[in-house]
């Protein structure tokens, strides 16, 4: 199972793609970046056309997004929020399953503490991957923490599915 993480903005959009097995493997990590002299839909066309080459180029089988919840600069979030509309509408269109995690979830995932810090982050993505180096930008190493964030989530998932499924059966 391959897994894409966005963590989503305008200026900078980091993704990062691990690999399911015995440990993650990471397979790309990186920004996407638009120049801020461009105006808004221009920006946003850059953003898409990179996404959809992006999930063309990995074909990750789910898209795992952080999610939004709380922004001081409004305008910054409305950027964050229309990255990562497009992210959704992109992998959806790609056949990708999407999922989206809250900053808590990711750090409570990666780094076992709800409040870790970025520096934590990023030494955890790097020990969990067996990387030489923290990744770079920053915004590559909160994207794959998103991806791994999932991939801890995933035996949960299918446990519950599983009893989801059992329990309609039994009460059929």
């Amino acid at each position: 199972m391959f897994v894409l993480g966005i963590d989503p903005g305008l200026s900078r959009c980091g993704y990062g793609c691990v690999e399911h097995g015995r440990t993650p493997r990471a397979v790309a990590a990186g920004v996407i970046r638009t120049d801020p002299a461009l105006d808004l839909p221009h920006r946003l066309a850059e953003v898409q056309l990179e996404l959809r080459a992006l999930i063309s180029e990995l074909r990750p089988d789910v898209v795992a997004i952080e999610r939004v919840l709380f922004q001081h600069n409004v305008s910054t979030a409305m950027g964050v929020g229309m990255a990562s509309g497009l992210a959704m509408a992109e992998a959806v269109a790609a056949g990708c399953d999407v999922v989206e995690y809250s900053p808590n979830e990711i750090k409570q995932a990666v780094a076992g503490s709800g409040s870790a810090g970025k520096h934590e982050i990023g030494e955890m993505v790097r020990t969990l991957l067996g990387l030489p180096n923290v990744l770079s930008p920053v915004d590559a190493a909160d994207a794959t923490a998103v991806a791994l964030c999932h991939l801890a989530r995933v035996p949960g998932r299918r446990a519950r599915a599983a009893v989801t499924a059992s329990q309609k059966a039994s009460a059929s």
